[in-house]
Parts: C-alpha cells; structure tokens; sequence
C-alpha cells in the first residue's frame, strides 16, 4: 500500500471526489476511479454512511431542504439518493487497488469506520458536519491512520479544540482542509487567503 504522508513541503496531493457522482450506478463510480487515475489523480475518495445514519425519515418541514438546486426534497430521500451502499465498497476498494491509485473514504458512524477497517482504508477524512462528533473522531484515531480534518462549519476556536484533541491522542499525520459547506458554493464564499491562515497556525 502506498504511504500516505502530508507535508507541508510536498506537493499538492489531489483527490477526486467520488461522493455522489456515481448517480447510483456502481459501473459509473468504476469509471469515475478509472478516469480519475488516467487524469492524475493521487487518489479518490468515497462518503460511507446510510441515511439512518444521517437524519431520520419525516416529511416534517423541519426535514424538507427549503430553497437550492434540492428544494422540496425531504434529508432522508436525497440521503438515500446519493448514498454509496456498503455492499458497493469492496469492490470499489479493489477496483482502485487494481488501477494502483489511493482510495479512501469519508465515515459518518463509528460501524463505517468498522466497514472501512475490513477493507484497510488507509486513512479518513472527517467531514464539516461531523468535525464535533468526538465518538466518531476517538474511532478515527483508534486506527492510526492519517487524518483530513474538514472545517468548513467553524470557527477557529472550534478548529483550535479539536486540532488539539487529536493532537494529544497521538496522531502525527494530519492535514486540515479549507471548506466552504454551500452547495453549490458562489465566488464570494470563498476567501482562499484563510488557507494561509490555518497553515501558519497549525503548521501541517
């Protein structure tokens, strides 16, 4: 397996984000992995989770999205839509294994983390919306592996919190990484000179 290191003095490691753009088609998630590696990529990354996992199934209001490109749709549905099904991911897993590129995944539980063992994922990427959920981060360390740390949700109080959480539990490699959690994001969301501000801070 290829030895995921992130230093600063390297260079940009890029991954192809898989998430939902399989439109449900496991032959299309292949192909995504396999243009991915034709194109350069150092690696893709998958979201494992199941929409029980994410929010429970109502049509209460409170569960429908307002406004955007998924207005009227109720969490559970669009969920269910985009999910990557579990029994999908060792073959996916082998998949890129054949092609000799990185894959990866982003887990939503703690039993994603377990799945995600089985197949010796060789690291995580905790994402924005569960940057507080120090369950799922404290399995996350178990494994030893390398850490992405979203922060697209917080300030740099809460980033400070749980870059030192994870820090004084040991884990040496980890990358924080600029987000920007609107989908889909306009121009003046982004203000990319925070990426300098993270990397003097937290030197990684």
């Amino acid at each position: 397996m290829k030895k995921i290191n992130f230093d600063i003095k390297n260079k940009p490691f890029v991954v192809a984000e898989i998430s939902a753009n399989h439109c449900g088609s496991i032959s299309l998630a292949k192909k995504l992995i396999t243009t991915a590696k034709q194109n350069g990529a150092d690696a893709v990354k998958l979201q494992t989770y199941s929409p029980n996992s994410m929010t429970v199934n109502t049509r209460k209001k409170d569960f429908i999205i307002k406004s955007g490109l998924w207005k009227g749709n109720n969490l559970w549905d669009l969920y269910k839509k985009a999910q990557t099904p579990h029994q999908w991911h060792k073959e996916l897993f082998l998949h890129a294994k054949k092609l000799h590129i990185v894959c990866f995944s982003t887990p939503f539980d703690i039993k994603d983390v377990d799945l995600l063992e089985k197949l010796n994922c060789p690291m995580y990427k905790i994402a924005s919306f569960e940057m507080s959920d120090l369950s799922l981060i404290n399995r996350i360390i178990k494994t030893g592996k390398p850490i992405i740390l979203s922060t697209g949700l917080s300030n740099l109080t809460e980033i400070d919190f749980v870059y030192k959480y994870i820090k004084k539990r040991g884990v040496k490699n980890l990358a924080l990484l600029y987000c920007v959690s609107n989908y889909p994001a306009k121009k003046e969301d982004f203000n990319l000179n925070n990426i300098a501000i993270l990397k003097k801070k937290y030197k990684c």
